[in-house]
Formats: C-alpha cells, structure tokens, sequence
C-alpha cells in the first residue's frame, strides 16, 4: 500500500519513464552494490533486518540481465563497496568490511565472478565514478568504457538515491566534459534499483538513524537522476544485432 506522502510526492513531481531499446552491440551493464552487506537479511549494519520486496525485485531484475549480457558477451562491470575498519563512512555506521562476506555479491550473482566478460572493482566510497581511481590517476571505469566502446550504459543497484545517484551524476558529468568518449547515454532501470527503509518511529528510537522512507527515496532518487540527463526505463530490450 502506498502512503499518502508517497502519492502526494508522485503528484507533485511526477517521474515519467520510459520503455528504452538498447543498442547490444554498443551497451554495457552497470552493477552498484548489489552486496551482502545492502541486501542479504541480517547480513550486516546496513542490510536488511527483514525481506524486503523491492530489494528481492532489484535482485532478481539484475540477475535477469546479468545473463543476459552474458548470453551476449556484452561488457560487465560491478561496483562493491569495500572499506577499511579504520576509515569510516559516515553518516552510516560500520559495512562492507573488506575481506567479510558482506562485502561480496549476493548470492543470486556470485557466479559473476567468473564470467569473462565482467569486471569487478572494490570501492571505498559511495561513487563507483570515483572509486574507480587508481593511485596512479587511472580510472578503471573509464578504461572499461574506452576499451569496449560502449555508448550506452544500463543501471542498476543499490542504494537508488545513494550510491547509485552519485556515480549516474558523476558519469554524466564525465561525459559531458568528454571524459568518457564514446559514452551518450546512461539508463537507468527503475525495477533493477533499490533502496533501504528507516521508518520515522524506527529512526526516532535508534541513535543516530536518518529517517529513510524507502518507496519516497527511491522515488527521489530516480527523479533527481533523470535531472541530471539519465534516461529512466520502466522496461528495457535489446535491439537487432548489426549485421556484418
């Protein structure tokens, strides 16, 4: 059931999305986050304490087109948040410790890691964009989208309105400054995203806790990444393989 609030908000800015046709000779897929630590039960301080129906629905959209993309040998690449105990991410308590299971794939995607044709980087911050700098000023995610002329990027993950934001604003940045060419356009799948839910009495009788309502941010979220120029797909397809 969705709140009043929700509905109000969808009335006041209402996201209009799109059915998208993707390019598969020119299109790479974009994995925020899908980690323990965000999205296995009980998994961690940022996991969910219950099951979770959009979390559950993100996952088994980004499995769908996981093989998907690698029934076609089209280019992979997944972001997992890795930190460091000693460097803190505030505001948000300790997760993803690098070396702990809560910073590996969910299950549902563990067999990724063996795919020829996807990459994973470990960050240390929200921004997969960012994190994907190496100390020799190198980025990992613009090489990948360099090596394999990608021109088109389809997203999802999670934290919608967080860690997926920041790297769909920083990509767009890149690419409009000419970074990141051949790149043109960045999908993002709405039923492919997800985010977590703070209730307000749940944040109230927890030390420290924002108030994160789960259907609004996601919905923010979505919203504010189609105002930075991202396309936001209610569905995706592929077209036709170009004939040689």
């Amino acid at each position: 059931m969705v709140s009043p609030t929700v509905e109000l908000l969808k009335s006041e800015i209402p996201l209009e999305q799109e059915s998208v046709v993707l390019p598969q000779d020119v299109t790479g897929l974009v994995l925020v986050d899908i980690s323990n630590g965000f999205c296995t039960v009980g998994a961690g301080n940022l996991a969910p304490r219950e099951p979770n129906s959009q979390i559950s629905e993100m996952i088994k959209e980004s499995e769908k087109l996981a093989r998907l993309f690698c029934e076609k040998k089209r280019p992979i690449i997944g972001f997992l948040d890795s930190h460091h105990p000693d460097k803190p991410e505030e505001p948000y308590p300790p997760h993803c410790i690098a070396g702990t299971d809560e910073a590996n794939l969910v299950p549902a995607l563990r067999w990724l890691e063996n795919e020829p044709n996807v990459t994973i980087r470990r960050k240390e911050c929200f921004d997969g964009y960012l994190g994907s700098t190496e100390d020799d000023g190198s980025n990992v995610f613009v090489d990948w989208v360099k090596k394999n002329q990608i021109k088109g990027i389809l997203v999802v993950g999670i934290c919608t309105d967080i860690c997926v934001l920041d790297f769909v604003c920083s990509t767009l940045s890149a690419r409009n400054l000419g970074f990141l060419t051949p790149l043109k356009d960045v999908v993002v799948y709405s039923h492919g995203c997800a985010t977590f839910d703070v209730p307000i009495q749940v944040a109230k009788n927890t030390k420290g806790a924002l108030v994160h309502p789960q259907e609004f941010m996601h919905h923010v979220g979505l919203y504010m990444a189609k105002q930075r120029g991202a396309k936001i797909a209610s569905e995706v397809s592929f077209d036709a393989p170009k004939k040689l």
